[in-house]
């Protein structure tokens, strides 16, 4: 083969593999970070994507050749309504990975979860905690189902949103002693999340449908005088073996998929949304009313997405949970 006179670097990325459709608009949480903190916590939250802004914040970095001076930064802002555990979870370790073996409901669960779930029927609330005490021993692990409170949010919905959240403790018990304190209460993001420090987003990207390969991979467009198209891979495999390779790009679903943000800053966090929220409200969201956050930079996921939060799972090196002064953030109308 001669030898090849042009550079033609690989399109797109393989490692988001398979490009499919994410089941539901809440994303799951394969991976928690390990806790070293002496008291127990849940290891993340979840709000509602609000919209981005601006800020001037201070650079704090030593590294930085700009550091003590203003620079200007986007911004993302998360209506984060407070969030109630309504269920415990114990899981055990098996050679196929964890296992459910036992699990707790609160008591006076909201009629607004009747929409997301069903509730059982006859259910014993003392007799599950006393399986759940007795098994304690043969656990490795404590998580805890939580559910959203969206008409304390800016969305037009009334059905919650059910996630499960890891326990950090230094051991079973006292993860275990924390979830049934925090059972059935209303849990904030200022009980969780502190400014200052690095969190990793989870959320599903916005949708685009079906697209071509131009679109889907960044290929480069053939000539106008091409045979059959333009929008398409020049050839997509040889004659042996007869099949088309996993690498070759393909038109197919684009967006609406599960992504990760690593390490976005907690610039701010508050407990009056009106004061970062522009006049006219968020394009297509509308007025923060209650708790928010503001992280630095951009997060996947459109407005009122469900957006999930965890600790850092693979913090910077170096980085120092210390706030960041923001000298100012615009409210400037975005209609």
């Amino acid at each position: 083969m001669a030898h090849r006179k042009k550079h033609a670097p690989r399109r797109g990325s393989l490692a988001y593999l398979p490009r499919g459709r994410a089941s539901k608009f809440v994303p799951r949480i394969k991976n928690w970070p390990s806790y070293k903190g002496s008291s127990a916590k849940l290891l993340g939250f979840v709000g509602y994507k609000a919209g981005m802004t601006h800020a001037v914040m201070t650079i704090e970095s030593p590294n930085s050749p700009f550091k003590g001076q203003e620079t200007v930064i986007p911004v993302t802002v998360i209506d984060t309504p407070p969030i109630r555990p309504f269920s415990i979870r114990g899981y055990k370790t098996t050679p196929y990975g964890l296992k459910l073996v036992v699990e707790v409901l609160a008591e006076g669960l909201s009629e607004d979860l009747r929409k997301a779930m069903p509730f059982p029927k006859d259910y014993d609330h003392g007799a599950k905690v006393k399986e759940f005490e007795e098994k304690l021993d043969t656990l490795a692990e404590i998580r805890m189902l939580v559910h959203t409170q969206p008409r304390l949010a800016g969305i037009p919905k009334k059905k919650p949103d059910i996630t499960e959240y890891k326990v950090g403790a230094p051991s079973v018990k006292k993860a275990y002693d924390y979830a049934q304190s925090i059972l059935g209460t209303d849990v904030r993001v200022a009980d969780i999340l502190n400014e200052g420090i690095l969190v990793d987003s989870i959320a599903v990207t916005k949708g685009h449908g079906f697209q071509g390969p131009v679109r889907r991979w960044g290929i480069r467009i053939l000539q106008h005088k091409s045979r059959k198209t333009k929008r398409g891979v020049g050839c997509i495999g040889p004659w042996t073996p007869t099949n088309i390779r996993y690498t070759v790009p393909r038109p197919g679903q684009t967006g609406f998929h599960t992504r990760t943000s690593f390490n976005n800053k907690v610039l701010k966090m508050g407990e009056r949304g009106e004061e970062i929220t522009p006049s006219g409200g968020f394009v297509n969201y509308g007025v923060i009313r209650g708790d928010y956050i503001m992280l630095h930079g951009s997060i996947p996921g459109t407005v009122k997405r469900p957006v999930r939060f965890r600790f850092a799972i693979r913090p910077k090196k170096g980085h120092v949970d210390a706030p960041t002064q923001v000298s100012y953030i615009s409210t400037t109308s975005k209609q």
